[in-house]
């Protein structure tokens, strides 16, 4: 259903640096790259995700409440993407861990938040079993 999300930035190329190395831990490179816009994902693939300067010549902001999730493949990838996301300029939301209580079959949502460099809320998740 979600083709792609984009994300305000008030500095592309600090914004590329940082997607792209979240881009490259999860398989995937840039799918479109012009002077005000960058998209990273696959055309064939799942949700890309965009860094933009706003359109209207405003300055970038923060949606409040607004967050990106990121699906991983396994907990050591969680924690690579969190790790990856602050050695690039992106600050702690939380570490990677276990939220919540296991559900009936047993499965626990995992994950570890981080904000990009200009504040975007980001996140890296999945759903796996709880021991």
């Amino acid at each position: 259903m979600i083709g792609y999300v984009t994300l305000g930035t008030n500095d592309l190329e600090r914004a590329a640096k940082f997607y792209d190395a979240i881009a490259k831990e999860m398989g995937v490179g840039r799918m479109m790259d012009f002077d005000s816009f960058i998209a990273w994902g696959a055309w064939d693939g799942g949700a890309g995700i965009a860094a933009t300067k706003p359109f209207d010549g405003k300055h970038a902001s923060v949606g409040n409440g607004t967050m990106v999730a990121i699906q991983a493949k396994d907990r050591d990838q969680v924690k690579k993407l969190h790790e990856i996301a602050l050695a690039n300029g992106g600050s702690d939301e939380g570490e990677p861990g276990p939220r919540g209580e296991p559900d009936e079959n047993g499965m626990v949502f995992y994950a570890g938040y981080f904000r990009d460099p200009d504040g975007n809320k980001l996140n890296a998740f999945l759903m796996d079993t709880a021991a």
